[in-house]
């Protein structure tokens, strides 16, 4: 499950890692007031939807006044936000964050996820953090450093002086936040937490200047709390719908349906589908216990989306 930045930003903040201040809007009314109370000159406007690349596709903006942040949150307030993540009909903006401006020394980068190979939990950390940072794993993937979990102090900091050149106070402070984090991941079942940019400030603070955070489905029965900051707007229909039947459904841009048991060969009918030449329109994996009525109900989710033109059926 995803949630919003602004959510994020409130898990962490419990965790004692410092985020700028703000508030979440769903309309430009009142913005003012609102701005008026936080302590800066600056504050940045962030369009709020579970995608990616929002600064390059115009849903970050920095606003020098009150006034501007206002207008911006207005012309925010229902646009079509399209970024590399969203896909080309891109998302809805319906909420929107406005927070303090930060001065910024220096961008990093800091996630914890699970490793898929070791079946545990990682860091991950870059010098080269902000809009970029998928470049910089392709054109410079030395920048970027994997750490395992110390068990005494959640995080080996070793990596940090041998491959950074940081100061014994900077590998103190991110280290400090990188324990904050792995309380937050555990206490919450997260499936990753991503700090990216990690800024360090003119005055040497390290803040979280972004957040994301994605939690196990498999887990959620444990925490009504986080399934209450589930936003079903920024979900797709189809995907909603396939929950309800245990149906494993990932909506996909092409025009075959594919309808399977097991997520490997899922994938493997995927990668036929675009051998031939076509494009696979969803990931379906009806599981290995299927009934006929939830086969049913599957086939009516493939044929809800209206881009379909034939179905693979591969049992």
């Amino acid at each position: 499950m995803n949630i919003h930045e602004y959510q994020a930003k409130e898990i962490l903040h419990k965790f004692n890692v410092p985020v700028p201040k703000g508030f979440v809007t769903i309309s430009a009314e009142g913005v003012k007031t609102q701005v008026s109370q936080l302590k800066s000159d600056m504050f940045v406007v962030k369009a709020q939807i579970h995608a990616g690349g929002r600064g390059k596709a115009g849903g970050v903006k920095l606003a020098k006044s009150a006034e501007e942040a206002q207008q911006f949150v207005k012309d925010m307030i229902g646009m079509t936000l399209v970024t590399h993540q969203t896909g080309p009909s891109g998302q809805q903006v319906r909420k929107v964050y406005v927070e303090e401006g930060s001065s910024i020394k220096k961008e990093y980068y800091l996630s914890l996820v699970i490793d898929p190979k070791l079946s545990r939990p990682i860091f991950i950390f870059s010098s080269e953090g902000g809009m970029d940072i998928e470049e910089v794993a392709k054109n410079s993937p030395a920048k970027i450093v994997k750490f395992d979990i110390d068990s005494a102090t959640s995080f080996d900091s070793s990596k940090l002086s041998s491959s950074f050149n940081l100061s014994p106070e900077q590998i103190e402070k991110i280290t400090n936040v990188a324990k904050n984090i792995y309380d937050a991941f555990i206490a919450t079942d997260a499936s990753q937490i991503e700090i990216n940019p990690l800024v360090e400030t003119n005055s040497g603070d390290f803040i979280a200047l972004d957040a994301k955070i994605n939690f196990d489905d498999n887990a959620l029965y444990r925490h009504p709390e986080i399934m209450e900051l589930r936003d079903y707007d920024e979900e797709v229909k189809e995907e909603i719908e396939a929950s309800k039947y245990g149906l494993s459904y990932i909506k996909m841009d092409g025009s075959i349906g594919c309808m399977v048991n097991g997520a490997g060969l899922a994938m493997a009918t995927m990668d036929i589908i675009k051998y031939y030449g076509a494009e696979p329109a969803n990931f379906l994996d009806v599981g290995g216990g299927a009934s006929k009525e939830t086969v049913t109900e599957a086939f009516k989710i493939i044929l809800s989306d209206s881009n379909v033109r034939g179905i693979l059926v591969n049992i």
